[in-house]
């Protein structure tokens, strides 16, 4: 089970996160700098220990009306190599030491444990509670998924598809959320979880679907 250690970070995910988004061909705001806040999400366990994994649901509200985008972020100890143009940014963490944050399509740890999601092999775990699993993430089991390995990722303005297996199926993360988006009824496998947006009412939408 995770550990959510309750110090700082600096720079923080927010502020990180304010400088990457705009970066993204995903992120459909106009402003230079977004106004984030953090609304909802969930974890899952590295199993080894090493790796933080987070889904983290941030909106901006810079615009004229607020958008709501999912963004899976890794917490590593050490650079993560060939995955530079997945770094999020670098921060100091109050307990841990330096971490390095990266975009988490990117980052195998989290896909391989995305993937055990999608097989009921792992349990989703609160957000910002150690040791307590998260109930309000539901999935649709991919029933006889394989093990698989990603081949490529890629990011375009619908969002990003993991390559898994050079294309024997596609791990696809929703990026701009959809509040009480159905998904793909014929998709083999989805995750779909809730967050809160501006108006404070909750809502839930698709975060991964399998294809």
């Amino acid at each position: 089970m995770a550990v959510i250690h309750r110090t700082t970070m600096e720079p923080g995910k927010l502020e990180l996160l304010s400088a990457w988004l705009p970066t993204r061909p995903w992120y459909t705001g106009s402003a230079a700098e977004p106004r984030l806040a953090r609304v909802g999400g969930f974890r899952l366990d590295d199993p080894q220990g090493e790796v933080g994994i987070e889904f983290m649901v941030v909106t901006d509200t810079s615009g004229d009306v607020p958008v709501s985008y999912h963004v899976p972020l890794t917490y590593r100890a050490a650079p993560l190599d060939g995955a530079d143009q997945a770094l999020v940014g670098t921060s100091e963490h109050g307990v841990l030491g330096r971490r390095w944050v990266y975009d988490g399509a990117h980052d195998p740890v989290l896909v391989d444990q995305a993937l055990a999601l999608l097989r009921g092999q792992a349990e989703p775990q609160a957000q910002s509670v150690s040791d307590t699993p998260d109930p309000t993430v539901t999935v649709r089991p991919a029933d006889g998924l394989a093990a698989m390995t990603s081949t490529a990722v890629q990011d375009a303005k619908h969002g990003t598809d993991v390559v898994l297996d050079e294309g024997a199926a596609t791990l696809v993360v929703a990026r701009v959320l959809e509040p009480g988006s159905p998904g793909d009824a014929e998709a083999p496998g989805q995750v779909t979880a809730v967050w809160r947006p501006a108006d404070g009412d909750e809502v839930r939408g698709v975060f991964l679907t399998l294809g």
